[in-house]
């Protein structure tokens, strides 16, 4: 079903742990040679096996980002599979909230995503096969309680996806998001600790309240995350476009 991917070129952010990493591995054991970027290269590199090659980028930096997908398209070829996955994920009351913080969320998981979308696309729409998928959020598709600054990042990258879509649409790239719910991840261990400190949950209590979110009683595994990917990658995939894709165990 994926043989298609073999030389295909992918570039996948935060690509070192969690989602990314869990898509990179899904993209390169179908053939795709993938670019794995994120501003720990110690991690990327850790991470690294045959097909994976790790770039130490950083999204919140425009040079950073134009100069790396130019050096890993100089290397690889065009990107015909863009992930634009890298995020910060934080929960903070909207009256607590700074312009600094509001920045550095709208930096990462906003500006990130375009600027890696536009420099990907400068090579792939010189061939005639291209996919986008942006990592959204369920924060994408609905208001995330106590989170007022992420929802609101993650609702622009679905609209970014989707007018992209629009422009596109008589191409031969696709453009579309996934939206996880909570998956089991690093970011949730740092929002166990945030919780804790908020609240004074324990451990235990502040996990649950994140898995009591996703309406199937657990944490999503970064790898059913990844396989929704390699489902927009397949050959039959051309006519999903412009979508927002839930995993979230039945949220609606």
């Amino acid at each position: 079903m994926f043989g298609h991917l073999k030389g295909k070129h992918a570039l996948v952010t935060g690509g070192g742990t969690g989602i990314g990493l869990a898509i990179a591995r899904a993209l390169a054991d179908h053939g795709a040679e993938v670019t794995i970027t994120g501003r720990r290269l110690a991690t990327l590199e850790e991470a690294a096996t045959p097909g994976l090659h790790p770039l130490r980028m950083d999204v919140m930096d425009e040079s950073s980002v134009v100069d790396g997908i130019a050096a890993a398209v100089a290397a690889r070829g065009p990107v015909q599979i863009c992930i634009p996955n890298a995020g910060i994920a934080e929960g903070r009351a909207l009256l607590k909230t700074d312009l600094d913080f509001w920045r550095r969320m709208m930096a990462t998981n906003l500006d990130g995503a375009f600027l890696t979308i536009r420099e990907s696309l400068k090579s792939m729409t010189t061939t005639d096969w291209g996919r986008v998928i942006a990592v959204s959020s369920v924060a994408g598709l609905k208001g995330l309680k106590g989170a007022p600054t992420y929802t609101a990042s993650k609702h622009a990258v679905v609209g970014l996806i989707r007018a992209l879509a629009a422009d596109y649409a008589a191409r031969p790239w696709t453009f579309n998001a996934l939206c996880p719910a909570y998956v089991d991840t690093e970011i949730v261990s740092r929002n166990v600790d945030s919780i804790m400190a908020r609240t004074g949950m324990d451990a235990a209590a502040a996990k649950d309240l994140m898995v009591g979110v996703n309406p199937h009683g657990r944490l999503i595994r970064p790898e059913e995350v990844a396989e929704a990917a390699l489902f927009l990658c397949a050959q039959n995939s051309g006519s999903m476009n412009g979508q927002a894709v839930q995993i979230a165990g039945g949220d609606m």
